[in-house]
């Protein structure tokens, strides 16, 4: 942990996840997330991604999964509490699982939405 590193009081961090990861919450001193997958194809899928991105960060979270879904808890464990190391991760963990290209501009379609073969996760609204 470096001298500068901030640990958030609790009204702080739940001013942080309103503003910037609203779906996500504090609880138990971690902030948490419930993905809702489709399948146990996709809650793999989404492991994997939170796997890479905490391995590219070097920050690494608390994984809990059932078939349908995948629970990530973040706490700098260093720290012993929440600092901006979790935030960013978790934006960038919200990011890449929640994107949807089919709502954008964009040649690529993302997983066809009438044909639950091919369904990946259940996006936020």
């Amino acid at each position: 942990m470096s001298k500068d590193e901030k640990v958030f009081s609790e009204e702080e961090i739940k001013e942080r996840i309103k503003k910037d990861i609203p779906h996500w919450r504090y609880e138990d001193k971690w902030i948490r997330r419930k993905y809702k997958t489709q399948s146990w194809k996709s809650t793999l899928m989404v492991i994997n991604t939170v796997g890479h991105l905490s391995e590219a960060a070097w920050h690494h979270p608390d994984i809990t999964a059932s078939y349908a879904w995948v629970e990530v808890r973040l706490m700098n464990h260093a720290a012993k509490g929440i600092t901006e190391k979790d935030f960013e991760l978790a934006k960038k963990i919200e990011e890449t699982i929640q994107w949807d290209p089919s709502k954008e501009e964009s040649s690529l379609e993302g997983t066809p939405k009438k044909d639950q073969r091919f369904a990946y996760i259940k996006y936020d609204k």
